[in-house]
């Protein structure tokens, strides 16, 4: 069966004459307190052509207490079965030709449904459409999210890789295509979504758009914190989906990519509890993880043990050893600031010549240079006041401004909901001159080849007294095929520094660089903020530039 490429489906046209009904399903389990975020999201949609059920998997909380808030809203309740019995139940008890599925700790975007079904009528051969999603914090405030492109080519051998989708309300099905392909495997505790979009992309066409329709929350206790359940269930989708692989050898490929993929992810989350439990004296955590780690990856099981003995080593006294005996000992012996021999460096999982994630992090949590970010805005949080621009979305501004943000503006180089101002950053005539407060640019400068021109148009839309916080990459991975052909610059405290200070005033200029060695090795290999200790994160190496931020004034005198 021949695919659509998945970067070609964009299209919105005219809803259906009369709109069929999106049937919106919230499964909800013990999570009354988010339930009441999720329903208001969908209720607020632009299109209403909607019916929204809400399934309660036998919470012992008031989800139905809450549900019961909202007229239009039918509740349903069953004994807990599952998340994949509760939308399954939903499914049977709901009517409309267009299906979404909606956690009730995640949010939909207003124009969600609208975006969906007008793909899903531009292109009516699909079995279903997927969007883009943004993360949120536990209390719904919007954390910066790099949007990942759609996969081009074949979207089945694409989600056999990887699972490209991510957020399960991103996607509308046609009901018929759930029909006939027969719904969610209850026999799943985890993966169901992902076992049903590899079933249904099998046998029909399906694609992705690139708007953003979904918000995700970040919060403890998910699902996907627990890498155990992860690993066993993902592994064990493509294990039934192998025997239902099409015969073209590229299919294989695609599977054994996956499996890799998928293993050296939640091997290495799953090592990682386990390290922290191990620090904790949690020993019975680390029992309950060995046999699936040792079942699923027994190489990562073995560097596991092998790098426990030597922490348990080191505890014993390794520095008691004669000291011929401890120069031969693995580097996980010696205290720190010990440099092995050549020969004996211990490279681990980074002896490979592919990053552990091409996506800065974010797949793992919060990226390291959003560290250093966050870090900076937080510190000059008073300067994010009046009325303030930032690029792409206004999250920082809401974050670190606060109350003290009379007008929140957003740029964009082309009209999207979001933008309050289209225009592009090197042309200062597209703005009006001296009118904000403060100017947040967060990683930006590095895809503008005229940076000075850019720089001049921040001077210029800048009030007298008015603030510009800036950050930029030093030491990175490019990656994102979004910006590959755009990502022109890599900064060094010296460059950025001249350049800002031929702009505004030396003396008004203040500029600094984070990282160490280790960090920005972290970094470059996409790993996350929580697998390093604030300490080393907070180390400065001058020789190791991960991040620029620089805080430039126009001074009131300037005016």
């Amino acid at each position: 069966m021949t695919k659509p490429n998945c970067d070609q489906v964009v299209s919105e046209q005219a809803p259906l004459s009369p709109p069929s009904v999106v049937s919106v399903i919230v499964p909800c389990f013990n999570l009354a307190h988010l339930l009441a975020d999720a329903i208001e999201s969908i209720l607020a949609q632009t299109d209403q052509h909607f019916e929204l059920l809400v399934v309660d998997d036998g919470s012992t909380d008031k989800c139905e207490a809450v549900a019961a808030r909202y007229p239009t809203v039918r509740y349903l309740r069953q004994e807990n079965r599952g998340l994949a019995a509760a939308r399954n139940a939903g499914l049977t008890a709901s009517v409309g030709d267009l299906v979404v599925f909606v956690d009730a700790d995640d949010r939909l975007v207003p124009r969600a449904l609208e975006i969906g079904r007008q793909t899903l009528v531009a292109h009516p051969e699909l079995a279903f459409v997927s969007g883009h999603f943004r993360y949120i914090g536990a209390d719904g405030r919007p954390h910066p999210t790099i949007t990942q492109p759609c996969p081009s080519g074949d979207s089945y051998a694409a989600l056999l890789r990887t699972n490209y989708i991510r957020m399960h309300a991103t996607v509308m099905y046609r009901r018929a295509a759930l029909t006939a392909i027969g719904a969610f495997d209850q026999g799943l505790r985890a993966c169901e979504d992902y076992e049903l979009y590899l079933r249904i992309a099998r046998e029909h066409p399906i694609a992705c758009h690139h708007h953003i329709v979904a918000e995700y929350r970040l919060r403890s206790g998910s699902m996907s914190e627990d890498p155990a359940l992860m690993l066993r269930s993902v592994l064990k989708v493509l294990r039934a989906e192998r025997a239902h692989l099409p015969p073209q050898p590229s299919y294989r490929a695609a599977y054994r990519e996956g499996r890799r993929f998928w293993r050296g992810l939640y091997a290495e989350r799953l090592v990682r509890r386990m390290r922290h439990a191990e620090d904790a004296g949690d020993w019975s955590t680390v029992a309950q993880c060995l046999p699936t780690l040792g079942h699923h990856d027994p190489r990562a099981l073995l560097g596991y043990a092998g790098a426990a003995m030597g922490r348990l080593a080191r505890r014993a006294g390794a520095r008691l050893l004669p000291p011929g005996l401890h120069a031969r000992l693995p580097a996980t012996l010696h205290p720190p600031g010990y440099r092995p021999p050549v020969g004996r460096v211990q490279l681990g999982h980074l002896r490979r010549t592919r990053p552990i994630s091409r996506e800065f992090g974010f797949d793992r949590g919060l990226p390291i240079d959003r560290y250093y970010i966050e870090r900076f805005l937080a510190g000059y949080a008073e300067d994010i006041h009046g009325r303030v621009l930032e690029v792409t979305d206004d999250a920082y501004t809401r974050r670190f401004g606060g109350a003290r943000v009379t007008q929140s503006d957003v740029l964009k180089t082309r009209a999207t909901p979001a933008a309050t101002i289209v225009a592009d950053l090197t042309c200062p005539d597209m703005f009006p001159a001296a009118c904000f407060d403060c100017v947040i640019l967060t990683q930006t400068l590095h895809l503008i080849y005229d940076v000075r021109a850019a720089l001049r148009t921040v001077w210029h839309i800048l009030r007298p007294g008015g603030v510009a916080l800036v950050t930029a990459p030093g030491i990175s991975q490019i990656a994102d095929r979004n910006w590959r052909d755009s990502w022109f610059w890599g900064f060094t405290s010296q460059s950025i520094g001249r350049l800002f200070r031929e702009v505004f005033p030396p003396a008004h200029v203040t500029v600094r660089s984070h990282g160490n060695v280790l960090a920005t090795i972290a970094f470059l290999e996409g790993l996350a903020v929580a697998e390093l200790t604030e300490e080393e994160l907070d180390a400065i190496d001058h020789d190791y530039q991960l991040l620029l931020t620089v805080r430039a004034v126009r001074p009131v005198e300037a005016a």
